[in-house]
């Protein structure tokens, strides 16, 4: 079994292994640089997991950052029938996409 980790960012949960990648909440860095992620929620090295109490003390895990994205524009519609009343938002949301480099 492979070492992995479940590491919290952008106030969601993501279980992540080294060559990962994936869009998290925007972070600050710029393409190519590494970002340090400290709140490790668990981590395995593949025979033995660790759970912390929040978080495992001295465990980290690195991202590189690829690129910052926008989502896909999610649109909130409300409507009063009847009433003349409705308001269209839409939203698109700022995402990085990381790779991870190292678990550990």
């Amino acid at each position: 079994m492979d070492a992995y980790a479940v590491i919290e960012t952008g106030g969601k949960q993501y279980r992540v292994k080294e060559g990962d990648r994936l869009k998290v909440e925007l972070l600050d860095g710029d393409a190519g640089k590494n970002i340090a992620i400290q709140r490790v929620l668990a981590i395995s090295d593949g025979k033995e997991l660790k759970i912390g109490a929040p978080e495992v003390e001295g465990a980290e895990v690195t991202l590189e950052v690829v690129e910052h994205i926008r989502g896909k524009k999610v649109i909130s519609f409300k409507k009063k029938r009847r009433k003349g009343y409705s308001r269209k938002v839409g939203h698109r949301q700022e995402l990085t996409v990381v790779k991870v480099a190292k678990v550990g």
